[in-house]
């Protein structure tokens, strides 16, 4: 008896289910292991570039944390919390628009979703920080951070525009110890950047450090492990 082969698929039926399979594969792929990312803001500059229409891309590592956490110096991407403000200049939307933002989300073409967000671990669990000491550094367990990344810092002047001043240098984050299983994050645009210290930037604040806010280390993505567009930026961050 001969066995029939099966009825051989139209052109664009065929090319309907290699475009949902491609799809699928690459779903699962960020899922589980490497999710694009395209950065929506000036947070990060210069080390990343972003605008309200998206900029550099991405990759970020979801197997980065498995089995530890985030350390000092990493650049993560996070789910943003309810009660951060998006960074990105575009709302968020419905119907096509919306559709269009998912599809960014999933592949890396055109923009994504507002509720990611990208910044540096400078503290964790445990830690303390604060700043600014005459040398107008932030500090981590009273030791200097060296940051060379940082970009258009807000002013700061050992005393004339310091944290004992009046008024004082909005670089000013007073002494604060990070919860177990939280993070502190900061953009490396350090004056034009929605991150943990943001509420401190003001020209009065307490000294209990209730400015400082924090995200849960569950929260975070995975680890931004490079950039891949434009190709004249492909290359590693650090």
């Amino acid at each position: 008896m001969k066995i029939s082969a099966g009825k051989k698929l139209p052109l664009w039926a065929t090319v309907v289910r290699n475009m949902l399979i491609a799809l699928v594969a690459v779903s699962l792929v960020q899922g589980f292991l490497v999710k694009v990312y395209r950065i929506p803001s000036g947070s990060m500059e210069p080390t990343l570039r972003g605008s309200a229409d998206g900029g550099d891309r991405i990759l970020v590592n979801r197997l980065a944390y498995f089995g530890s956490g985030p350390g000092n110096g990493d650049i993560v991407v996070f789910t943003r919390p309810d009660s951060w403000q998006a960074e990105s200049a575009v709302p968020r939307s419905g119907g096509v628009a919306g559709l269009a933002r998912s599809f960014g989300d999933v592949t890396g073409i055109g923009p994504s979703n507002d509720r990611f967000m990208v910044k540096r671990v400078v503290a964790t669990g445990g830690q303390t920080i604060s700043c600014c000491a005459d040398d107008g550094k932030l500090r981590v367990d009273g030791q200097p951070v060296e940051e060379p990344y940082i970009f258009e810092d807000l002013p700061f002047e050992a005393g004339s525009l310091d944290c004992q001043t009046s008024p004082r240098s909005l670089r000013c984050v007073p002494s604060f110890t990070v919860p177990e299983g939280e993070l502190v994050v900061l953009g490396d645009h350090r004056s034009n950047s929605v991150d943990s210290v943001i509420a401190c930037r003001t020209p009065v604040i307490d000294s209990a450090g209730e400015c400082v806010r924090t995200i849960p280390s569950s929260a975070v993505v995975g680890q931004v492990s490079g950039r891949f567009w434009p190709l004249n930026r492909a290359g590693g961050v650090g």
